[in-house]
């Protein structure tokens, strides 16, 4: 089978939890026999080699995507599997023309798609091909709900095989020094890791930078002496080592939490918000916070391309209260990080591997035309996709 996926979303090195899923999808499959190509953006045009897959990096991908309809076409893959990190939707568009009855959606972040009231960019004519796609996949239930409720698709639950293999050490130690954050920007809860840091000025933080950390969010953790802002690293076992607990104040929309899994499998803590899938992630355990949620964005882009987020005010007294009784109470401590580690192993261990490569070769290209197909959209959306596909025509 040859499957090309794309996205606006660098994927050498990757950067977030939804490129780190789709390789991990990727690798199984490549070490399976699979010829995979990755068509995404970098900082010059090259190509790399992840442990079997193909990674075509493009300077400039958005402003070029006519480079992808030339690869679909000369690379003549069975599938191509369009990832959701792509604002505008001009590589969904593209690949819609490019590779119709052969696409797949993987619906990783809601704030990307193009429908759902979570979207910084509803876009019907973009919908109408994700509604039309082969495939749309999602890797937890509570994102299954809401492309269900959104789209009106149902679409297969593939949790990605991203945690390694068993036995997971156990890294989490009271004793150790860090209440740590992960990507700290204002989606992701800066806001109030801040000021719990300001509360808390005997403890220790750090903060590891991430794909949404502003230069404006790097100065003000810089600003108080007790936090510690850390690089990128390969192995997120180099900073949970050092780690106490977790947190996670998340203020946007989550599709699941992989690093709150992550965390918890190593028998670490984790206070999060309640936002999205990330109680799905938590798995039952406890500290789960709720937060007033960002409801705006103002107009502007911040120096990382996205929309600067309006925080609403939190009440940071739970907060304050889960980091006492974590960092002061062993015991409390303790049955925390021996309960989450046991979820967290429960839950990786009914994973499959090769479940996503299964589900794909399962499906059946679409050989039927263009006309036919959009006869299962509802008639705004077949409207404006035989637009779309009449003016690229034109094109």
């Amino acid at each position: 089978m040859r499957v090309l996926l794309t996205s606006n979303a660098m994927h050498d090195p990757p950067r977030g939890g939804s490129t780190r899923s789709n390789l991990a999808w990727l690798r199984h499959m490549a070490g399976r026999g699979h010829e995979c190509v990755v068509v995404a953006p970098g900082p010059e045009d090259k190509v790399t080699n992840d442990a079997g897959i193909r990674i075509e990096s493009y300077k400039d991908l958005s402003l070029r995507p006519g480079v992808l309809g030339e690869r679909i076409r000369a690379l003549a893959p069975g599938w191509v599997l369009v990832s959701s990190e792509d604002v505008s939707h001009i590589l969904l568009r593209e690949a819609g023309h490019a590779a119709a009855g052969r696409l797949v959606y993987l619906a990783h972040t809601p704030q990307f798609m193009p429908f759902g009231p979570e979207s910084w960019h509803n876009d019907p004519a973009a919908a109408a091909i994700v509604k039309s796609a082969e495939g749309v996949v999602v890797i937890g239930h509570h994102m299954a709900a809401y492309v269900r409720k959104h789209l009106g698709r149902e679409p297969a639950v593939i949790h990605p095989p991203i945690y390694g293999a068993a036995p997971w050490p156990n890294l989490g130690r009271f004793g150790s020094p860090w209440a740590l954050m992960i990507n700290p920007c204002t989606v992701k809860g800066l806001p109030v890791f801040l000021e719990l840091a300001r509360r808390f000025p005997h403890l220790r933080f750090a903060a590891l930078n991430g794909w949404g950390t502003t230069q404006a969010d790097r100065s003000a953790i810089a600003r108080l002496p007790n936090v510690e802002l850390l690089a990128n690293v390969p192995d997120i076992e180099e900073v949970l080592r050092s780690t106490k607990l977790l947190l996670m104040p998340s203020l946007w929309y989550e599709g699941f939490g992989l690093i709150a899994m992550e965390a918890m499998l190593r028998g670490i803590p984790v206070i999060a918000s309640d936002s999205g899938g990330l109680a799905e992630a938590k798995s039952g355990t406890g500290y789960v916070i709720p937060v007033r949620p960002v409801e705006r964005y103002e107009p502007v882009f911040d120096d990382t391309g996205m929309p600067r987020a309006a925080a609403p005010a939190q009440d940071i007294e739970p907060w304050a209260r889960a980091l006492e009784t974590l960092t002061t109470d062993e015991a409390a401590w303790r049955e925390e990080a021996v309960r989450s580690k046991a979820v967290a192993e429960a839950f990786v261990s009914k994973l499959d591997a090769g479940g996503f490569e299964r589900w794909l070769a399962g499906l059946q290209p679409s050989s039927a035309p263009v006309a036919d197909r959009l006869k299962a959209l509802d008639p705004a959306q077949r409207a404006k996709l035989a637009a779309l596909l009449k003016s690229r025509r034109r094109g």
